[in-house]
Formats: structure tokens, C-alpha cells, sequence
């Protein structure tokens, strides 16, 4: 299984030297954003994701391997590059046999992670049941592989064009600890809060050690850690509302997985490039609270030898 990973060695050396790595997504590189935003956006969460103490893990797949870290001519070629293709953790083998570069989603970069050794994770916002899953059975296998892969998930909640009380119900169902930072109701991506409520972690030492314990308890699931959008970048959910009926209208001729690309386009499109600094402010705070949850994560499991 080792054979096919291939660790960049700013992470070999991580490892070695038992320091606190964070894991990122590339399909927010490839396939969330426009060049050269996306670019701009990789650079700045890898700068953050140091800036407070770890080294960061951006995955994807590329030449018929699991690249765990990326350097700057990768990150560049995923944001250029219309080869790029996407890789749930279903295409995962398809994707190394034929040994092109696919950008992992949420569902990909936690299988390929947990397989790398790392526990923390941060991304923007999760997939969940999509609007109408009941007639056709669309949801995510984000949520399916956050119930079998041990991990700490940092998200801003789940993308604001799902059904957001059907996609609750079914992390529950699916035995998902959702905790919201500093926030008793669940996030709405671009929206800072909502109707939805959730149990409360206070405090980054919280999130940890309530981990540590889901894995003494062999709990196989991951901890979906709810970080909400700064207020000051936030769009109120009152706007973002109209933008997603739109889109969904305009779109809902599309199924499986060119649904959310083309909603998310279609709402920076309608919001005039609002929701793109939202997402990447949205990004950024995630990735500023994965760090920091790593760094403490990092800390507990030293206190352990």
C-alpha cells in the first residue's frame, strides 16, 4: 500500500521528526476556483498553515501515485491544467492506473490522508444530501467517508446549495460527531450561522482531547470540527438564498458530480465575485484553526509516551 505514496520531503521530514502536519484538498485548486485566484489561494494556505506551526499536506494524485505535499510547479500545474480531472475516493485507483494528476475532494484527500498517518484535516466546506437526494439518492461521499475515517475535519459546514436539515440527519444517522467552534449552531458556508443547533467546543484543547478519546474508544469516525466564516466576510444567508435558486434553476438539468462546480460558479457569477473572497476568507480561517488543532493535537499525543 506504501508503495503507492509518494511523500514531497518537506513531509518525509515532518514525519521523521514527529511534527504536526495538516492535510489540504487540491480539488479546491483545481476545480473551485478560477486562475490565477486558485493559485493565490494554495500559496496563502500553505503560508498560513506554517505561519502557525505545521507543515502543510496538499493531496492529490499525480504520475500513478498518492502525492502527500505539493511543490509550487504542481500546485501551479493543478491550477492551469485542464487535464486536471477529480477524484473522489471511489476514483482513487482508476486515477493512479492511469497515471494522470486528479485534484482529491473531501472524500479522497481524508482516505488518502488517514493512509499517509495524518489526523487533522481542513477544507472549506463538506458535500452532504443534495436538495431533492430523496427521489435522486444525490448525496455526497464526503459524508460516507467522514463515518469511516478517523480524522479531525475542519469545515465552515457544509456547502449552502445542499439540503442542510437532510444532510444533519444523516451525519447523525452515520454516528458523525459535529462540534461548532465557539458556536452552537451549524455555519452555512458563506453564512455565519444558522437555525440548525449543534454542540458547542470551546476551545481548541477541547477538540483535541474529545478526539483523543473517540480514538481510545475505537470510534472509527471523524470529528467534523464547524468553524463559521468571520462574521466581517460573511454573506447573510438572506442573499446567498436567492443566489442558490437561481443556479439550482438554471442547472437542473446536470446530475452527479458537475452539480456543485456549476452551482458555485454560478453563484459567483450572480454575486459578483462576492462568494469567492468569502470562500477563500472561509478557507483560511479553516486552515488557521487545523493548524492550531494539529499544533495541540501534536502536544496530547507527546504527553502520551
Amino acid at each position: 500500500m506504501h508503495d503507492l505514496i509518494d511523500r514531497s520531503e518537506e513531509i518525509r521530514d515532518a514525519m521523521e521528526n514527529s511534527m504536526p502536519i495538516l492535510a489540504l484538498e487540491s480539488t479546491i485548486i483545481a476545480h473551485g476556483m478560477p486562475y490565477p485566484r486558485n493559485l493565490e489561494t494554495a500559496l496563502k494556505l500553505e503560508r498560513i498553515a506554517r505561519d502557525n506551526g505545521v507543515v502543510p499536506a496538499t493531496i492529490c494524485i499525480h504520475q500513478g501515485k498518492i502525492r502527500i505535499g505539493c511543490d509550487h510547479d504542481l500546485l501551479e500545474y493543478l491550477a492551469k491544467s485542464d487535464q486536471v480531472t477529480k477524484a473522489g475516493v471511489r476514483d482513487i485507483p482508476e486515477a493512479i492506473a492511469c497515471g494522470g494528476t486528479a485534484a482529491t475532494t473531501v472524500s479522497g484527500t481524508l482516505h488518502c490522508a488517514n493512509m499517509a498517518g495524518i489526523e487533522v484535516f481542513a477544507t472549506g466546506g463538506i458535500g452532504g444530501v443534495h436538495r431533492g437526494a430523496g427521489s435522486s439518492f444525490d448525496i455526497s461521499a464526503d459524508l460516507l467517508q467522514l463515518s469511516r475515517t478517523p480524522m479531525i475535519t475542519v469545515s465552515a459546514g457544509a456547502k449552502a446549495i445542499l439540503d442542510i436539515p437532510a444532510t444533519l440527519e444523516y451525519m447523525e444517522t452515520l454516528g458523525i460527531p459535529v462540534y461548532g467552534y465557539r458556536t452552537d449552531t451549524f455555519p452555512l458556508f458563506y453564512s455565519h450561522s444558522s437555525q440548525y443547533p449543534i454542540r458547542q467546543a470551546i476551545s481548541v484543547d477541547d477538540i483535541a482531547r474529545r478526539f483523543r478519546i473517540m480514538r481510545q474508544c475505537d470510534i472509527p469516525s471523524a470529528m467534523l470540527v464547524c468553524n463559521p466564516v468571520p462574521v466581517e466576510s460573511e454573506i447573510p444567508y438572506e442573499e446567498v438564498r436567492g443566489w442558490i435558486e437561481e443556479a439550482l434553476e438554471e442547472n437542473k438539468h446536470l446530475k452527479g458530480p458537475a452539480i456543485t462546480p456549476a452551482l458555485l460558479k454560478a453563484i459567483v457569477e450572480k454575486s459578483a465575485g462576492r462568494s469567492l473572497e468569502t470562500n477563500i476568507a472561509l478557507a483560511a480561517s479553516n486552515v488557521k484553526l487545523g493548524a492550531q488543532i494539529a499544533v495541540e493535537l501534536q502536544k496530547i499525543r507527546m504527553e502520551e509516551l
